[in-house]
C-alpha cells in the first residue's frame, strides 16, 4: 500500500495524512490516531528517505549499550528495550543501538548524535556524576536519562524509581520482624541505583540500633550464579544473617537456591525480600515459596521513556520531564518473624 492508496482508503488528502504521520501540530489528534490505526492495521510504511527529507527527523530513537569483556547480558536491560519498543511500534519509530566499551560511553553518546540519525537519546546505567549527562546537556538532541546521577545537579530529564525509599522499606519490615542480622545482594557497586539501595537499606537498620556488616553485603552483576555463591558464603559465616534483601528476583533466585540445599527454611529460618522489575519469566508468586517485593516494571518504565522522547519529537503533548515512581512492597510468605534466640 503506497500513500494514495491509503489516503483513498481513509478519505483523507495525502498531505494530510503526510503531516499526521510526521507529527504536525496541526493535525488534531483524532486524525492523527485514525491514520495510525489505518498504518497498524493495513502494514503501510512511509518512505523514511523522503519522510527524512520532509521534516529533517531521523524517526528513530538513539541508545548506547555498555559492552566489553566481563560484562555479562542483563535480562533486565532486555525488558527495559521491549517497553521502549511497546512504544516506539506505535509511531513507527526505530532504534539505533550503538555499542561502547563503559570507558567510552561519553564519546560514544557524541558520535552517535553527530551522525544525524537520532532524533533523541536516552542514557542508561547512571553513576556517580555521570559524564554523560553534562555532556548532553551542552547538545540540542532532546534526551531522557533512566535512573539519577549522584553528586552532579539534578536538572535535567530523568524517570527514575525511588531505589532509597523502596529498600528503607523492606530493611524496616524485616527489622519490625525481630531480625537483627541483615545481608544485602546488590547490584555493582558504581551504579547509582545500587548505591541508593544501600543507603535505604542501611538508614532503616540504623533507625533500629543495627548496622548492616560490610561482610554481609555483595555487589555484583545480578545474575542467579552471583546470588548463589553469595548466599552461600553469608551462609558459612560465625553469625549468618536472618534477612536478605536483594537488587533483583534473578539474584533472589540463585539466593533461594542456596538456602534450600542448606537445609534452611525461607519464611522461617531465613527471611528475603527481593525487587521485583516484574520480569515475565521470573514472577515472585511463583516460587516454591512466593518472595515479598519491592516492585516496579521496567517495561512500563520502558514505555514512559520512549512516550516521552516521542512526545517531546513530534509536540504531541506535554509530559513530566522529571518522574519519581514509588514502589509497592507486596508482603508474601517469604518474610516471617525472626528465628527464636537469632
Amino acid at each position: 500500500m503506497n500513500l494514495k492508496q491509503l489516503s483513498q482508503l481513509l478519505g483523507l488528502s495525502q498531505t494530510t495524512v503526510s503531516r499526521a504521520l510526521n507529527g504536525y501540530p496541526e493535525v488534531n489528534a483524532e486524525t492523527r490516531q485514525r491514520v495510525l490505526d489505518a498504518v497498524r492495521e493495513t502494514g503501510y510504511r512511509p518512505n523514511r528517505a523522503a519522510q527524512r527529507l520532509a521534516t529533517g527527523r531521523a524517526g528513530s530513537i538513539g541508545l548506547v549499550m555498555p559492552t566489553a569483556d566481563g560484562i555479562e547480558s542483563d535480562v533486565h536491560f532486555g525488558e527495559f528495550l521491549a517497553g521502549l519498543g511497546d512504544e516506539a511500534a506505535k509511531h513507527d519509530f526505530h532504534f539505533v543501538i550503538n555499542p561502547s566499551h563503559p570507558d567510552e560511553e561519553v564519546a560514544t553518546c557524541r558520535r552517535l548524535v553527530a551522525s544525524g540519525n537520532v532524533d533523541a537519546l536516552f542514557l542508561a546505567y547512571m553513576r556517580e556524576k555521570d559524564p554523560r549527562i553534562a555532556m548532553m546537556k551542552t547538545l540540542k538532541t532532546p534526551f531522557v536519562v533512566h535512573g539519577r546521577s549522584i553528586g552532579v545537579p539534578t536538572d535535567y530529564p530523568f524517570l527514575d524509581i525511588d531505589n532509597t525509599g523502596a529498600f528503607y522499606d523492606a530493611a524496616r519490615l524485616l527489622a519490625q520482624l525481630g531480625h537483627r542480622h541483615f545481608a544485602l545482594l546488590n547490584g555493582p557497586d558504581y551504579l547509582a541505583f545500587s548505591i541508593r539501595r544501600k543507603k535505604g537499606t542501611v538508614r532503616a537498620l540504623a533507625e533500629q540500633g543495627l548496622v548492616l556488616r560490610e561482610d554481609c553485603v555483595q555487589h555484583s552483576q545480578m545474575t542467579d550464579e552471583h546470588g548463589f555463591r553469595a548466599m552461600e558464603r553469608f551462609l558459612q559465616l560465625d553469625t549468618p544473617p536472618t534477612a536478605v534483601l536483594c537488587s533483583s528476583t534473578v539474584l533472589a533466585l540463585g539466593a533461594v537456591r542456596a538456602i534450600n540445599q542448606a537445609g534452611l527454611k525461607l519464611g522461617v529460618d531465613i527471611s528475603l525480600i527481593a525487587h521485583d522489575d516484574v520480569l515475565p519469566m521470573l514472577k515472585p508468586e511463583n516460587f516454591m515459596v512466593p518472595l515479598t517485593t519491592t516492585r516496579s516494571s521496567l517495561r512500563a518504565a520502558g514505555q514512559r521513556i520512549a512516550r516521552r522522547l516521542i512526545a517531546g519529537i513530534l509536540q504531541i503533548e506535554t509530559l513530566p520531564q522529571q518522574e519519581l515512581w514509588k514502589t509497592d512492597l507486596i508482603v508474601r510468605a517469604s518474610t516471617g518473624p525472626a528465628p527464636a534466640g537469632k
